[in-house]
């Protein structure tokens, strides 16, 4: 059985820019992965390029989804295939509720996989019971589903419901951008939680964070400090709390002596 998602020696432009300077990572369904870094170390960068974003150019290496390369794959058959991406900073879209973006993904996904060997839309009382159930697990009001997407959310809210979206297209890959950014604490753990209840072994996941404070909620199996556009150091969760303790520059300062 090939691995789920195969990053080789992957190097990427942004504009002219070379910001990956080869990456190299293997993330399995059941494993959870977090990429740590500086500002500027192509986290972000990674984590679009993995979406399948247009303006991040991969110039060198290639990217595999269960064994298949998938760089000539738009962002929206990336999606429908199973690898799913909660953005940083998730836009407001005024006029279409929680509700009908959610049936629309889901009807999307169903057409491009033939779910249950049928491309028909879901019925509505499937649907609505789906999302209901995805709702209580995530301990989400089921009047967001009402609201207009994002709109008017706190910053909070945006990252719930992104995590409901995950919850309801059930990817196998998910990439979550700095999930944890602009939010409290206590929203923090709110998003984390929601995260957990979908862990498991049909479930691979890539956390993007430059603070370690969300992997005391989500616990990692393995940790990877990017630095420069590379993956500088990889170790187990206890590398989060080094990085919590120390800060970035330990781990620039093997880099530059080549340790």
């Amino acid at each position: 059985m090939a691995n789920e998602l195969v990053i080789k020696n992957l190097h990427v432009e942004v504009e002219g820019k070379e910001i990956i300077k080869g990456i190299d990572l293997t993330v399995n369904k059941g494993e959870v992965h977090a990429i740590m870094g500086p500002n500027g170390s192509g986290k972000s960068t990674l984590a679009n390029t993995l979406a399948g974003h247009p303006k991040y150019a991969v110039t060198q290496g290639d990217i595999l989804y269960k064994g298949e390369s998938i760089l000539e794959w738009k962002a929206d058959q990336r999606a429908q295939k199973g690898i799913f991406l909660a953005f940083q900073y998730p836009m407001a879209i005024p006029g279409v509720t929680v509700a009908s973006f959610l049936r629309t993904a889901v009807n999307a996904k169903r057409k491009a996989l033939g779910a249950n060997g049928s491309s028909k839309p879901i019925a509505i009382p499937e649907f609505r019971k789906m999302v209901l159930q995805k709702m209580e697990t995530l301990k989400l009001d089921p009047a967001f589903a009402t609201r207009y997407l994002n709109d008017g959310f706190s910053g909070g809210e945006k990252k719930r419901v992104e995590i409901l979206q995950m919850a309801v297209l059930n990817p196998e890959i998910a990439i979550l951008d700095e999930t944890d950014s602009g939010l409290d604490i206590d929203a923090v753990r709110i998003v984390s939680e929601g995260v957990n209840a979908l862990i498991g072994p049909n479930l691979g996941i890539l956390v993007i964070t430059h603070y370690q404070r969300i992997l005391n909620y989500i616990h990692p199996n393995f940790v990877h400090v990017l630095v420069d556009g590379k993956i500088a150091i990889s170790g187990g969760a206890e590398l989060a709390l080094q990085l919590e303790e120390k800060g970035y520059d330990w781990v620039r300062e093997e880099v530059s002596s080549g340790k």
